[in-house]
């Protein structure tokens, strides 16, 4: 789809969107009054709306179309319910190898495919279902949940263009700008000519192509080339760097990278796309090093970007970062008094979970504590098959921080229970301080690793040793158990 056509998930325009806040104009006399004014209705957003109304605040949320935000909607839920049912497929394409069959040893299971229409039914039918219930939460809470375009006309005062039609004018006494961000688009030569998709339109569900070609080996772009794979389309994989998953070791990187290739997924690195062309139904993407590489399809997967260009915020006394996100302090206060910003907008990691978390940060500094977004320690998790789990430094960053280090590392096909899943691809890795003993941080390359990865992070917060990690407890045969093995394994100072 065109770029100019994307929306968010917030009460605002897309950053490609026409600029609509020239001469803008509000009739102040109107305003109405409240305790606090929530622009963008994402995790944040609408956690700290729904409790301070439940406390009594009057409230006021505006939420362009999204209702319950980005997560739920166009990114978290409907992928990772989509990474599901292609996970399940893989699963009955090898049941054989677990003892299963038809009856009379039919090998049919092997050439299961997909139903276009039952997977975006169980897709729509997830998100619709927790849509409905933000529907009955916002109201029950006691907020008044608006639905409209909100646009700053003076500090902490938006006039909203309601989608049914009319105008409010809103001041809180208190602000949050929660608008998310937006797939990025890049200037990429000849890109906005060609009818190229971003995540957002991928979710869409509207066909299976034959063939994709996926722009950047972050994330997005991984677990869609996983996914989509798996789904019986032709995917190539392009990046710009040395490797994929810029942000991780290339040990893991290599790995994932592998497990794509064993799914036919092709990976290029170093691929630096120039110019996108698109003739009789396939769309070319050319490098500047002259390869090329073509598709039916192409999903841009480059990121995204902070929703701010037509909230006006010069009008709220609200800077800008240089990449564009709402400035804030380690208390999620912006550069206007009174006006705070949170999740993605403002700058913080891209996960869903850390916007949760400013939420508790607002919800104790409402409530006269101290709170602070400093020394978070935040994990992450890349769904694809196996998955990755990652928590504090990689090697790689702490080397270069200067740590004095030990490294544990071992295969997964060393957990028993990996053996008996059948999921043996991947590593554990545990980065620790040779001085302290206290864990640096984690990569683990596995079945569940995302949970085994939140042991790992809780160890951390409390402070224990590695070498009391290594002696604990752990159930058995349990993926978990990996941590055991693994820190067994540390090698001698």
């Amino acid at each position: 789809m065109a770029a100019e056509n994307h929306t968010c998930a917030c009460g605002c325009k897309s950053t490609e969107d026409t600029d609509a806040t020239a001469g803008l104009q509000a009739d102040l006399s109107t305003v109405e009054d409240v305790d606090l004014l929530v622009v963008g209705g994402g995790k944040a957003g609408k956690s700290l709306a729904m409790l301070r109304a439940k406390k009594g605040d009057r409230v006021v949320m505006v939420e362009r179309d999204k209702v319950g935000g980005t997560c739920i909607n166009v990114a978290c839920i409907p992928t990772k319910t989509l990474v599901t049912s292609a996970r399940v497929l893989e699963t009955v394409r090898k049941s054989a190898s677990y003892g299963a069959s038809l009856p009379g040893g039919s090998d049919e299971l092997s050439k299961a495919v997909v139903s276009l229409e039952a997977l975006r039914a169980r897709k729509e039918k997830i998100v619709g279902a927790m849509v409905g219930a933000h529907e009955k939460m916002f109201p029950a809470s006691g907020m008044d949940f608006v639905k409209g375009t909100a646009t700053f006309v003076a500090p902490k005062t938006v006039s909203i263009a309601l989608n049914d039609g009319g105008t409010r004018v809103i001041r809180g006494a208190k602000v949050l700008i929660n608008t998310g961000t937006t797939p990025a688009v890049p200037p990429i030569d000849g890109l906005k000519d060609v009818d190229f998709w971003t995540s957002e339109d991928l979710l869409r569900l509207t066909e299976l192509p034959k063939d994709m070609v996926i722009l950047g080996g972050g994330v997005i772009g991984v677990e869609m080339a996983s996914m989509m794979s798996s789904f019986g389309v032709s995917i190539t994989l392009v990046d710009g760097g040395e490797h994929i998953l810029a942000r991780e070791d290339a040990d893991a990187a290599d790995v994932i990278r592998e497990s794509l290739e064993a799914q036919g997924v092709t990976v290029l690195n170093d691929f630096r796309a120039a110019s996108v062309s698109s003739d009789n139904g396939t769309i070319t993407v050319k490098a500047d090093d002259g390869r090329e590489v073509a598709g039916e399809r192409l999903l841009v997967a480059l990121g995204r970007t902070p929703v701010t260009k037509n909230l006006n915020l010069e009008a709220a006394g609200v800077e800008l970062t240089d990449r564009g996100f709402v400035k804030v302090d380690d208390r999620l206060q912006t550069t206007a008094e009174g006006v705070y910003s949170a999740g993605d907008v403002a700058g913080s990691p891209q996960f869903t979970h850390v916007s949760w978390n400013d939420f508790r940060v607002l919800r104790d500094l409402f409530d006269g504590k101290d709170a602070s977004t400093k020394d978070r320690l935040i994990p992450w998790t890349v769904f694809v098959t196996p998955e990755l789990g990652r928590v504090g430094m990689s090697e790689t960053e702490a080397r270069e921080a200067g740590k004095n280090i030990r490294v544990a590392k071992v295969p997964t096909a060393n957990v028993p229970r990996a053996k008996t899943l059948g999921e043996t691809d991947g590593f554990f890795k545990i980065v620790v301080d040779a001085d302290t003993d206290k864990i640096l941080g984690a990569t683990i390359i596995g079945s569940e690793a995302g949970e085994v990865i939140t042991s790992v992070q809780m160890a951390m917060l409390g402070g224990l040793t590695w070498q009391q990690v290594r002696d604990a407890v752990i159930a058995h045969p349990t993926m978990s158990e990996g941590l055991n093995i693994v820190l067994d394994a540390m090698p001698a100072k």
